[in-house]
This record gives C-alpha cells, sequence and structure tokens, in this order.
C-alpha cells in the first residue's frame, strides 16, 4: 500500500466504487505500460495507460483524456472523432505535468487538475477488471471499466490503430 491514498482512490472510496491496489517496483527507464504489466505478471491488453491529447474543433481546443491498453497505440483520428473534433495530437510531454498534476508514468483519469472529458478504449469491456494509474508510478488500481466509467464519466470509443 501506499503510505498514503492518492486522489484517485479518495474519488472512488467517496463514489463508493470498490477497487485494488497494486503497487510494482518502477524502472525509470522504462515507464511503459508493457513493462509494468510484466511486473504485474498480467496481460499487457488489461492495463490501461492514459494519454493526453489536445483535439481541434472549428475554432476551439479541448484537452482530453484516452485510456487504451498498454499495447496499443492511440489513433488520433478516431479520438478526434470520438470527442466531435476535427483533429487530434499528443500533448507534448512538457504540458502534462502543468495540465494534469501528473508526471509521465504515473497519468490517471481520475483527479487530474481539471475534469477532462475522459474516452476508453472500447475493449475495456472484454475485462472484469482493468487496471489503471492511481496517479503515482508503479501504483495502479484495479476496478471494473464500468466502474471508471461512472467515476469519470467516460465514454467508450475506439481509439487504437488497427
Amino acid at each position: 500500500m501506499p503510505t498514503k491514498k492518492t486522489n484517485a482512490a479518495r474519488i472512488l472510496d467517496a463514489l463508493g466504487i470498490p477497487y485494488e491496489i497494486f503497487i510494482a517496483p518502477v524502472d525509470e527507464s522504462d515507464l511503459s505500460a508493457i513493462a509494468l504489466a510484466r511486473t504485474l505478471g498480467v496481460p499487457c491488453e488489461q492495463v490501461f495507460k492514459t494519454l493526453v491529447v489536445r483535439a481541434e474543433g472549428k475554432t476551439e481546443s479541448e484537452i482530453i483524456m484516452t485510456c487504451i491498453p498498454g499495447q496499443a497505440e492511440l489513433d488520433l483520428r478516431k479520438s478526434a472523432a470520438a470527442s466531435g473534433h476535427k483533429s487530434a495530437a499528443m500533448v507534448h510531454l512538457k504540458e502534462v505535468l502543468p495540465l494534469t498534476g501528473y508526471v509521465r508514468g504515473g497519468c490517471s483519469p481520475l483527479g487530474a487538475r481539471r475534469n477532462y472529458p475522459v474516452y476508453l478504449d472500447e475493449s475495456a469491456i472484454l475485462w472484469e477488471h482493468i487496471f489503471i494509474s492511481a496517479g503515482q508510478r508503479g501504483v495502479q488500481l484495479l476496478l471494473a471499466p464500468d466502474d471508471l466509467v461512472r467515476a469519470v464519466s467516460a465514454v467508450y470509443a475506439d481509439l487504437c490503430k488497427a
């Protein structure tokens, strides 16, 4: 258990959503979801990484969070379409902390500085439980995909490259 609960865990507690916390050693040279899945001993497809995206409309720009399986690659066109925008681009790494309050390798769809729209890859429904970041490197939450959807008002969407 972490020494103190993360904001993400507190949010789930407040909503009465069941979850488990898993802690894995952090390899600073490889913060990938693939390495994390290996460490946890679970399929990589069950570990969902959170990516921060800037979606662009005709006149407006919106930050969105996408949660996709660890081995997958985000399809920016699909994420733009899912969010009702014309295009999308990954937020530059230096912007992730100021925008979300989270560092690379510890970005959670729960408890960011703002309540950004969250899009969860539809493959999550294939799992009884998925892993998402608890907001700290090496700290993961295991919860039902529908519970994550409820917690952040996420939308299921096809987000990954084929």
